[in-house]
């Protein structure tokens, strides 16, 4: 059956690759072994007799002869924040906002519209969080269309005519976390997408943040978003390179492997650490490699869901 043209324009660009990217995703589950998760989907719900009409969606009944009420906010069986990382330095590498090749922001935004996509479809509320040197973005959950086309209108300003003369340049993860932790009024699942380069030389505050969001009854799934390759790996050929730190803008040029033992034991050590305290503080911490593809991101949304009970 052709798909009518309206129905196409109805959708952004990213809103119709989020529904790909779960349609693919949920096709691939039921192959898996972890084909027991319930992904059973409705957008309405059966009319009981003795309801008030007031809800009824009467085009639906005039196709089907039968009475359903659509769904709306306080029916949703989970709340979830979006938290979103636009510092700088996710902007690594500044020329790959593709799907075949992405940097760290366009990998995030493009998990984050799946992930929208998927709660919708779950019958979930969910809100949107985007920082830099301040939260610019900052959305209570909802579960209406509206509200959706407005989450996918935002993502969207992300990746699109960035250069590198309109990067943000500063950021602010510690206030930012605080700031969703004070405005989150109901428990919620708070899923943050981010390097953590903003906090290196901070982390008893950046943790002191984060326990924030768990001491408002919050849970936490922190996605660590890098290019795992080149950024805890150093995989760069033997030869000199010109490195430019996206923030500060200071350059610097040198022979990969005269500097490769000594950054990649500085960098696993600060994995290790943050894997660590995340562990301690009951904050669940992800491997997001943006050289991978986004179920394993859907997959642990769904696993820390389960978990949840909702």
């Amino acid at each position: 059956m052709p798909i009518e043209r309206q129905y196409i324009h109805s959708f952004s660009k990213l809103e119709l690759l989020a529904k790909q990217v779960v349609e693919g995703f949920i096709t691939g589950l039921h192959k898996s072994p972890f084909h027991g998760f319930s992904v059973e989907f409705a957008e309405h719900r059966l009319y009981n007799s003795g309801e008030s009409v007031k809800h009824v969606d009467w085009k639906l009944f005039a196709r089907t002869e039968k009475m359903f009420l659509k769904r709306y906010e306080e029916e949703t069986n989970l709340r979830c924040q979006i938290i979103i990382d636009n510092s700088s330095s996710m902007y690594y590498p500044i020329d790959s906002t593709t799907v075949e090749k992405m940097n760290k922001i366009t990998f995030s935004v493009y998990c984050a519209a799946a992930l929208i996509e998927l709660l919708k479809k779950q019958r979930d509320a969910v809100g949107l969080s985007i920082f830099d040197a301040q939260l610019e973005t900052n959305t209570a959950a909802k579960s209406s269309p509206v509200h959706h086309s407005f989450l996918f209108s935002e993502l969207e300003k992300l990746t699109e005519k960035y250069n590198t003369k309109n990067i943000p340049r500063t950021t602010n993860l510690i206030e930012s976390l605080h700031v969703v932790a004070e405005t989150t009024h109901k428990r919620s699942l708070i899923v943050l997408f981010t390097d953590m380069l903003d906090s290196v030389e901070d982390n008893e505050r950046l943790f002191a943040a984060l326990q924030h969001l768990k001491y408002n009854k919050h849970e936490v799934l922190l996605f660590h978003v890098a290019d795992y390759d080149k950024e805890l790996n150093f995989e760069f050929d033997n030869r000199p390179y010109r490195f430019i730190d996206l923030e500060t803008k200071e350059e610097i040029t040198i022979q990969s492997n005269a500097v490769k033992a000594s950054y990649v034991q500085a960098a696993q050590s600060r994995w290790n650490e943050l894997k660590l305290r995340c562990g301690k503080f009951g904050i669940d911490f992800i491997e997001a490699d943006t050289n991978k593809g986004f179920d394993t991101i859907l997959l642990n949304y769904l696993l820390k869901r389960q978990k949840m009970g909702a």
